[in-house]
């Protein structure tokens, strides 16, 4: 994979991977790797079944193995990581149901979420919305996937921070990684639809309508669930296929 600089840097199995810098020391160790590496899954940097080999990670990232071994052992606890005995590391490959679960979690969590955003939203919140709008609608016209993720990602976590639920910001951010992670792969599919949703979405917020805003959302988080679903769908019968 080449970034936006250019350059590549080698990954398992011979493949190019997005150069990283050496990481900064003063954030806690073992917690900086296990970040970079969840990134690195989340961005498909490293694809799901793909080998994790600890001497390259810890190469890629200028740190010794122990905490690039230490933090394989977390993401495997968290379901991220397969260890295998006598195989070593690889990146989970997500199940049908998996996904299902998590995406429709998903769906209640951020329903509840534009409905409170809703009935209490701003000018300035619904401003920034905009904002937030028009940097997706940019990458989206750019077919820029890393960028579309993360406008995605971005503009979903304002509309939570404009709930003012605690608690519920704490359950959405537990499931919003592996969001990203299914997401990425139907970012330039859903396109210019999901954007459109967002569009509406966000005068249905600045008209203060909670009702309206909450099942706007669910339409929306639904669809993408939709569209996960029938990627995989495609994608396992291309393989049927040969």
């Amino acid at each position: 994979m080449t970034d936006r600089r250019g350059s590549t840097s080698p990954a398992a199995g011979g493949v190019g991977r997005t150069a990283r810098q050496p990481l900064e020391r003063p954030a806690p160790l073992r917690q900086a790797v296990y970040d970079a590496i969840a990134e690195m899954i989340i961005r498909r940097e490293i694809r799901p079944g793909e080998h994790l080999v600890e001497s390259e990670l810890a190469a890629q990232l200028g740190v010794s193995r122990q905490p690039v071994r230490e933090a394989l052992q977390r993401l495997q606890s968290e379901g991220w990581v397969d260890l295998r005995p006598a195989l070593g590391a690889f990146v989970h490959v997500p199940t049908e149901e998996e996904a299902d679960q998590l995406l429709a979690t998903r769906t209640l969590l951020e329903t509840e979420s534009a409905r409170l955003a809703a009935k209490q939203a701003t000018p300035e919140q619904v401003e920034r919305l905009w904002e937030l709008q028009r940097t997706g609608e940019k990458a989206l016209s750019d077919d820029d996937q890393e960028g579309l993720v993360e406008a995605n990602a971005a503009l979903h976590a304002y509309v939570v921070s404009m709930s003012g639920n605690k608690v519920l910001a704490e359950l959405i951010a537990m499931v919003d990684r592996r969001v990203r992670w299914y997401y990425a792969p139907i970012a330039r599919s859903r396109g210019r639809e999901a954007w459109d949703e967002h569009a509406a979405l966000i005068e249905v917020i600045a008209s203060r309508n909670g009702r309206r805003a909450a099942e706007m959302m669910r339409k929306h988080t639904e669809h993408t669930r939709e569209s996960y679903h029938k990627r995989r769908k495609e994608a396992a019968e291309r393989e049927a296929l040969g």
